[in-house]
């Protein structure tokens, strides 16, 4: 699967209570892209996306933003083998 790319994201800043796992789900869908994304007990967002190369890439530069109201300060991002989810799920 050449083309097919996984990344696992941890997003920190103002990125909870700001609908940002709600429109990283939006953006996902949008670019068909699969995974989710799941707020963490320290303040950061956990987001898993899967899908080709391009769109991946893409959903990880919206992340570096994400939604109007997040103050996105950090964005971990590192690329893992790849797994196969049913759409993008809010958790």
């Amino acid at each position: 699967m050449p083309n097919l790319m996984c990344i696992h994201c941890f997003v920190s800043g103002k990125v909870q209570g700001v609908w940002f796992r709600a429109a990283t789900r939006d953006e996902a869908n949008k670019l068909g892209v699969t995974g989710w994304a799941r707020n963490l007990p320290d303040g950061r967002v956990e987001v898993m996306a899967c899908g080709e190369k391009e769109k991946v890439m893409q959903i990880q530069a919206w992340l570096n933003k994400g939604p109007e109201l997040a103050k996105v300060m950090d964005l971990y991002a590192e690329e893992i083998p790849w797994h196969e989810y049913q759409g993008f799920k809010v958790m």
